[in-house]
């Protein structure tokens, strides 16, 4: 977590009857005093809304980095964020691209991990577009 106090800090909440989740937490529990943000999906666009790269873990690293500028915009930081669903094209490149995704997360997030959904869709916004990911955040 960060240097707040205990009693600011989100908790993490992982029952042991449903074993130790693995780059996720099963839940996250938001203390008094904190606001929500909710961040819309955000895809590998630049600041032109020009897709970045061809590569599925080079889109979620900017896709991930777009989300953590609004989490930042609103005042808080990669600890903050409570829940993130990720969308995914293809979910047999996302598992492929796990170990290169580590490295790209411990980057962005630290060893911070929020409560998450991996979820295959058809499609998404931008032609080209491989991953999508949402948040929601309790910012301070």
């Amino acid at each position: 977590m960060t240097a707040r106090e205990p009693v600011d800090a989100l908790r993490v909440v992982d029952p042991p009857e449903l074993g130790a989740p693995q780059g996720y937490s099963n839940g996250v529990l938001v203390p008094p005093g904190r606001r929500l943000l909710f961040v819309a999906g955000q895809i590998a666009w630049d600041g032109e809304q020009r897709l970045v790269g061809d590569g599925f873990a080079e889109q979620f690293a900017k896709a991930l980095a777009n989300v953590l500028a609004v989490v930042r915009a609103a005042g808080g930081g990669p600890e903050d964020v409570a829940r993130l669903t990720v969308y995914v094209t293809d979910k047999a490149e996302y598992a492929a691209s796990r170990r290169e995704l580590g490295s790209h997360w411990r980057e962005l997030m630290g060893r911070h991990y929020p409560a998450m959904a991996l979820v295959e869709v058809r499609g998404l916004l931008a032609p080209g577009a491989k991953v999508e990911i949402e948040a929601t955040a309790a910012v301070p």
